[in-house]
């Protein structure tokens, strides 16, 4: 049973989690109240009252990305200190992942809302029917494969290959893998920050229509790869997190410019009469010193 609830149980609730980040930016219904309900919905197997929660606090780590005690994505200063970098700390740690991200989000002591709640009576409910007609087993059965599922399992290595930095200086990861058929494209994480209304489905397109804003990025293409370079690697950890204070990120929000088509097109052509006379410099570099390598030949 627990094997089937690694392989089986586990990948399908990641899949869910999946869902409701799909539910979350309002892209799996016609109408919010419906997108609700499609939460709810595929809540059922999860036992656990998650959707609404998720919802929340997503969608504010999208407004608050790396900011220190905003974002619930970032790991709290007591995780990082108790694990360090200690690989069999990192392993465990990998393990319980997703009771670590329920936890982040009760760390901020936040009041219900309205729709938690009601996602709290409607699980509730749920529960009480699984085990009537499924029985103990049944229940234990999900409660694995939830544990199993969104622990170490390739299918919740996204969590990992998001934002945890593997190159410095760049803050969100995509993965181009063959996970991204089951796993409805969950990898294309640049793309999704950029573009966060647009559906899982056409994800694969903005690269493909985009190559010139994703293709220089640092990318991974195994998630088992992703799991195992945090554990092994000196280099990540918990604290692997691009962050920033509120200040920092208020005024980069208030002094963002973006520039107009003309501008853009004026700042292309002066990078474009960049690169050229640096490659003129080091062609005429290159001809000074073989110059000077001939001259000494002669000597």
């Amino acid at each position: 049973m627990v094997l089937v609830a690694y392989t089986v149980g586990g990948s399908f609730s990641t899949q869910i989690g999946i869902i409701f980040h799909e539910f979350t930016h309002n892209l799996c219904a016609a109408t919010t109240l419906q997108n609700r309900w499609v939460g709810n919905f595929a809540n059922i197997p999860l036992l656990v009252p998650l959707a609404q929660s998720f919802r929340r606090y997503h969608l504010e780590h999208h407004t608050y990305q790396g900011v220190y005690g905003y974002d619930p994505d970032l790991p709290l200063e007591w995780e990082i200190k108790l694990i360090g970098n200690d690989p069999v700390k990192k392993f465990f740690w990998l393990i319980i992942y997703g009771v670590m991200y329920i936890g982040r989000g009760l760390a901020q002591q936040k009041q219900l809302s309205r729709w938690e709640l009601y996602n709290w009576a409607w699980s509730i409910a749920c529960d009480v029917a699984i085990y009537k007609f499924c029985g103990l087993r049944g229940v234990l059965y999900l409660v694995v494969s939830v544990l199993l599922g969104f622990g170490l399992h390739p299918g919740a290595a996204h969590f990992i290959q998001e934002h945890y930095t593997f190159r410095d200086g760049q803050e969100t990861y995509s993965y181009y893998g063959s996970g991204n058929y089951f796993w409805l494209n969950i990898g294309y994480h640049n793309e999704h920050h950029d573009f966060p209304l647009v559906p899982w489905t056409k994800l694969p397109e903005i690269k493909r229509l985009a190559p010139e804003y994703y293709d220089d990025l640092a990318y991974h293409t195994s998630w088992c790869a992703v799991l195992y370079m945090f554990v092994t690697s000196s280099l990540l950890a918990p604290q692997s997190r691009v962050v920033r204070t509120l200040d920092a990120h208020r005024y980069a929000r208030k002094n963002l410019k973006v520039p107009s088509i003309e501008e853009a097109k004026q700042l292309e052509s002066a990078k474009d009469e960049f690169v050229a006379r640096l490659k003129l410099a080091a062609d005429m570099s290159m001809e000074k010193a073989r110059a000077r390598s001939i001259a000494k030949a002669q000597q």
